[in-house]
């Protein structure tokens, strides 16, 4: 049993490395794969497909940053990662925007173990209330994107537009709407004005980051377990909400976006034990094979997310280092048409043809929001607008 659980935990770190290194593909997809293929295999040991699922989620959520800096091509969780990171790329540091990533990563899979005994007696009781109180902590959120920006005219309208669009998408019965919907704003935007402004990457340096480590894991610890926990809520969210309460450098943020997206991963397991509800896709899966998450489970998820952790973060550096000596070799701008290409072709087969209109709709709309010159985070209103509303009515 022993060996089949390693093989199982190897394939998963195994998939894991592969699907985050493919531009705009989400962890959730993968998780409702696995699903049916146990569902139509032998499950005397459903032990095995969790290990497989926790192995490959945990590796994901290291290596989804590679091509979200290095090809400015995010999906849903990584896409606040392509703004500073790809900036840092065109200054010869794409290395160190993944190291940033990956570190916070590698830090939040020992807080998660550390936190887990406490958050097991606070979670059921105080869920209820945080439920009731979230759209005014949004509400609050984006009220200080808006004052804290010199621009807060061309906030509001950024803010407004993309929410107006982000519930239009989110309300339209298309599969993987966020897909489409993230990757235009976020990349395919920015790749079409690389394109314009001719970037050229410069050589890449290999520096080890420098972190203020105290306030992005104090605001990931407020933030993280109010997103983990709560449905509509995501990394994006959590990052966004953290960084509202702190503002952090860029490098900082980096550090924290990483950090964020492996405690809402951490903590979506946990949620399924202590509130028997699945808070991302891969979470839900986990739950669909078990039925019952029992205690001695959610031990063994959380053995494998510290295996599968500190194996994805070595992984990560030397993926990062590959990338990093290769990008200024090859022509960027056929990189980015390629990367656009890519894009493109995911939308057509996972959301179909209206994917692709919602692309190249939220493609203009982030050209249009980046040329107001306010920040780019404030797209976020995609997501942010629509979970107030969600909560309030």
């Amino acid at each position: 049993m022993i060996l089949e659980m390693i093989l199982f935990l190897t394939l998963g770190i195994l998939a894991g490395t592969i699907s985050g290194l493919i531009p705009g593909l989400h962890i959730n997809l993968i998780g409702v794969a696995v699903v049916s293929i146990a569902a139509t295999s032998v499950t005397s040991f459903p032990v095995y497909f969790v290990i497989f699922i926790a192995a490959m989620a945990i590796t994901h959520t290291f290596l989804d940053f590679i091509p979200s800096i290095f090809l400015g091509c995010p999906n849903e969780d990584t896409s606040l990662s392509a703004l500073p990171g790809h900036e840092l790329l065109k200054q010869g540091r794409g290395y160190e925007a993944v190291l940033l990533s990956t570190k916070g990563c590698f830090i939040g899979v020992f807080l998660l173990i550390i936190m887990t005994p406490l958050l097991l007696w606070l979670v059921p009781p105080i869920y209820q209330l945080i439920q009731k109180i979230i759209p005014y902590i949004l509400i609050f959120v984006v009220l200080v994107l808006i004052l804290t920006e010199k621009k807060k005219i061309s906030t509001t309208i950024v803010i407004i537009l993309t929410g107006v669009l982000g519930i239009i998408i989110l309300n339209l019965e298309i599969k993987e709407s966020l897909l489409p919907l993230l990757s235009g704003l976020f990349g395919s935007s920015s790749l079409i004005l690389s394109i314009k402004n001719k970037v050229q990457i410069p050589k890449q340096e290999f520096t080890s980051p420098k972190v203020k480590y105290f306030k992005p894991i104090l605001v990931s610890l407020i933030a993280s377990p109010i997103c983990g926990f709560l449905p509509g809520l995501g990394n994006s969210q959590a990052a966004v909400l953290g960084n509202t309460i702190a503002r952090t450098e860029r490098k900082d943020f980096l550090f924290l976006l990483g950090l964020t997206n492996l405690l809402v991963m951490g903590f979506s397991f946990i949620s399924i034990y202590a509130i028997a509800k699945g808070r991302t896709g891969v979470a839900v899966a986990i739950q669909n094979i078990l039925g019952t998450v029992e205690l001695k489970y959610l031990m063994l998820i959380l053995i494998i997310v510290l295996i599968a952790g500190i194996i994805a973060y070595y992984l990560s550096k030397k993926l990062a280092r590959f990338f990093a000596n290769k990008i200024n070799k090859i022509n960027y701008t056929k990189v980015s048409v390629a990367t656009i290409i890519c894009l493109v072709i995911l939308t057509l087969i996972i959301s179909g043809f209206f994917g692709l209109i919602i692309l190249i709709i939220a493609t203009l709309t982030g050209i249009y929001c980046i040329n107001t010159g306010t920040k780019r985070t404030n797209m976020m209103g995609c997501l942010l607008i629509p979970t107030i509303i969600l909560y309030l009515f």
